[in-house]
């Protein structure tokens, strides 16, 4: 039975932190974009949703709200490397940078809703359709249609004229050019979906864990860069696996591989180095796959 709670946990946090990873997939893998803002829209979202829940916010429009902030700290990110010319790299390390101070000032550097507050988890809605379950597999039946719906939407609009465009300007931005489109337009457009998807996974981890760190932001780049990693490798010869699909595997495997480590005894402190590990040994693993079947 623990071991039923824990894996029901652990792929809990994986549907939810899948949606960072959407995030991380649409500027690494498609923009090519090394965007370091990450790290502060995540607790962005986070922050808005502790504030306006402690204020009586509908949970679920909190959702839509935290997203709209994480979706302009994209487009600040978009502005300051597109129409000001700072380097990709340094455009993000500066957005990431005010964030951290921009989320002092929205929720300090610790805030905790109380058990009285609803969320998306314990709201009217979701007691109707799911009061019969426990909260553990409330929380992961809710965050399993999340990480769903949200995958299939942006699968949708990966399919439109938009987000053709969107991926032209990551493999061929002259193709799109050419075709009369702004490409630091479209780029911009890519940054702010992207963000918000980051900054909506802040809202559910907070409404998950009823709270606010300051520090909640840090290494989350990392993660998601590492999701992404192990999703595209594990499907690198199946085709047909959509992007999407292989980051949210990657998600939960990265989660289990954590939780892994820690019911083997490991100090939670060491937590960011098991990480930094993994990723470490993903990226090699990627590289020798791909030289492999270069020389194949």
């Amino acid at each position: 039975m623990v071991f039923v709670d824990l894996l029901i946990s652990t792929l809990t946090q994986g549907f939810i932190y899948a949606l960072l990873s959407y995030g991380v997939f649409i500027t690494y893998k498609i923009l090519d974009f090394p965007d370091l803002t990450v790290d502060g829209s995540f607790p962005l979202g986070a922050a808005i949703t502790g504030v306006l829940m402690l204020n009586g916010m509908n949970p679920y429009l909190v959702l839509l709200v935290s997203a709209a902030f994480g979706a302009f700290a994209g487009f600040v990110t978009g502005f300051i490397h597109v129409r000001l010319g700072v380097r990709d790299l340094l455009a993000g390390i500066i957005t990431m940078t005010a964030l951290f101070s921009i989320n002092l000032q929205i929720a300090g550097s610790n805030l905790a809703i109380e058990r009285a507050v609803d969320t998306i988890f314990t709201a009217g809605p979701t007691m109707t359709l799911l009061g019969s379950l426990s909260l553990m597999q409330r929380k992961f039946i809710v965050a399993l249609i999340i990480a769903v719906v949200v995958k299939i939407l942006l699968d949708l609009y990966l399919k439109t004229k938009s987000g053709l465009l969107l991926r032209a300007v990551g493999d061929n931005s002259t193709l799109v050019t050419t075709l009369a489109k702004d490409k630091g337009t479209t780029k911009i457009l890519g940054l702010v979906i992207a963000n918000a998807l980051v900054a909506l996974c802040g809202s559910v981890v907070c409404q998950e864990q009823r709270a606010f760190a300051s520090t909640m932001g840090t290494g989350q780049v990392v993660f998601g860069l590492a999701t992404v990693i192990i999703g595209t490798t594990l499907f690198r010869r199946f085709h047909f696996v959509k992007g999407t699909t292989a980051v949210l595997v990657g998600s939960v495997f990265y989660k289990i591989c954590i939780q892994v480590a820690i019911s083997l005894g490991l100090p939670a402190n060491l937590l960011k180095l098991v990480m930094a590990v993994l990723f470490l040994a993903v990226l090699i693993l990627g590289d020798k796959k791909k030289g492999g079947a270069e020389y194949a």
